[in-house]
């Protein structure tokens, strides 16, 4: 796994976790299963991580700059976004959401949207046939003030409203901030550009956007990421947060409809991750990760293009879930292609590496020689059973065959990880003859969250004793000596 499971603001969000450091043992709830919470990932939220550069205004997932200071799209941290948020949204109760404008008459009363048109700009109430709805009309050249909505909300900071651009133009979000309450503006602009700072003013890129679609922004994220904006790996660290949101700001010419504010919109960045998944899996099945990785002394370098069967897995757990919420068969056969690189070994681009020529593993790097991380091995199992149980005996027959072959190789196998007082990350000890690598406190609480989980799935004592001994390394316990 790449990126620290609860680092950077993941908050635990049950009682009765076990701390080591910010790495947290949870107690598993009812047996797990594939529409459910995954794992863990309610306390992760991987957009105020300093290694993502920011929500992509085109694609609504985050860029990362785990490996590379430029930022690319990484299908794991994509993944989790994704898992992060479904999970939030069944751990939390919903959002209050305040609605500004529907353009409808009979709406009205919630309040009367406070729109300023300044000289040279006009706004109408249409009838919009695709939407089957009254929408707003908006035309403001691009050296007038643009129209503007009032808002005034001090309490939420997630902004959503459908938009359908005619001309090039932007909409932009002015926030009062805790900066000597000085007024920052985030500009949504017709363009690609990922993200831009100057001054008070914060750019993203959201595309042509000529035809309907809806754009939910978390302005906290945006505000931030913007002020924080480096062209190092790491996002800078600030303290500003938005105090108001003031009003929002129309320029070109377009429709808007819908425009509202909320203090979560989980599904919206599930749909985001799940969406993109579908959008940018490859012919082979795969999500192929664009940066070069170099795992450590002795492994090849891992050349752009690769797979990681931690990508695969949890990929294929958002997909499922997106399938099983919506019964939009795209999300299912994403799923089932995204078996494919599972049944290759890893000198032919897939993710299979087979241990002393006898145990099937699935690489989270599938590196030469082969690396046999713990964790991702895991999280791509976890994928196969979400798809095994969810596609039927037909369709998910290639799912089961390889998760019973994974977790065959789990169970003979997890011994090697045991160092009798903590665990070990990966098999380079073993694969390289050097010294072992040692798992840190919040890898050997993924471990154990891990198991924790497929004890729920399997019966196999091994995982619940396994649990065990490893929890009791957490505080200190040792294996016994001769």
């Amino acid at each position: 796994m790449t990126s620290t499971p609860l680092k950077g603001g993941g908050k635990a969000t049950r009682s009765s976790c076990r701390s080591a450091g910010y790495s947290k043992v949870y107690t598993q709830r009812a047996p797990y299963h594939p529409d459910g919470v995954f794992m863990s990932f309610e306390g992760y939220n991987v957009e105020v991580r300093d290694r993502v550069k920011c929500i992509s205004g085109v694609e609504g997932v985050p860029l990362s700059t785990q490996w590379g200071p430029q930022g690319y799209f990484y299908p794991i941290q994509i993944a989790q976004y994704g898992l992060s948020h479904y999970s939030k949204n069944l751990t939390e109760k919903p959002p209050h959401i305040e609605v500004y404008e529907t353009a409808e008459e009979k709406d009205k009363t919630s309040r009367s949207a406070d729109w300023t048109v300044p000289k040279g700009c006009s706004l109408s109430t249409v009838s919009d046939k695709a939407k089957f709805t009254s929408v707003k009309q908006f035309v403001a050249p691009e050296n007038t003030e643009g129209v503007s909505l009032q808002l005034g909300n001090t309490r939420d900071f997630i902004i959503s409203f459908d938009l359908k651009f005619i001309t090039n133009g932007s909409i932009s979000v002015v926030l009062e901030t805790t900066e000597k309450n000085q007024l920052f503006t985030v500009h949504y602009v017709s363009n690609t550009q990922l993200i831009a700072f100057k001054d008070r003013d914060i750019y993203y890129g959201i595309g042509p956007r000529t035809s309907w679609s809806t754009v939910t922004r978390d302005l906290v994220t945006d505000l931030r990421k913007g002020v924080g904006l480096s062209n190092t790996k790491a996002v800078k660290q600030t303290k500003i947060m938005p105090k108001r949101v003031v009003r929002l700001v129309a320029k070109g010419r377009g429709f808007l409809d819908n425009v509202t504010i909320s203090a979560t919109a989980h599904m919206a960045a599930f749909f985001a991750a799940s969406n993109w998944l579908v959008r940018n899996q490859d012919e082979r099945g795969g999500w192929p990760i664009m940066v070069t990785r170099k795992l450590g002394e002795g492994f090849k370098s891992l050349d752009p293009g690769w797979y990681s069967a931690m990508a695969q897995g949890q990929a294929i757990s958002t997909l499922v879930r997106a399938y099983l919420l919506t019964k939009d068969h795209a999300f299912l056969s994403s799923a089932l292609r995204a078996t494919a690189p599972y049944k290759l070994p890893s000198e032919q681009r897939g993710v299979k590496a087979v241990f002393m020529n006898r145990h099937d593993w699935y690489e989270e790097y599938p590196t030469s020689p082969s690396s046999f991380v713990l964790n991702g091995f895991m999280y791509s199992l976890i994928g196969l059973y979400d798809l095994k149980e969810t596609a039927g005996e037909k369709l998910g027959k290639e799912a089961r065959v390889l998760y019973e072959r994974g977790m065959e190789s789990l169970k003979a196998m997890l011994p090697l990880y045991d160092t009798g007082s903590g665990t070990i990350y990966d098999l380079r000890h073993f694969m390289l003859g050097t010294a072992p690598n040692l798992a840190r406190w919040d890898y050997h609480t993924t471990h154990i969250n891990q198991l924790q989980l497929l004890s729920t799935i399997d019966e196999s004592p091994i995982f619940k004793e396994f649990v065990k001994r490893w929890k009791s390394y957490l505080r200190g316990g040792r294996a016994k000596h001769n």
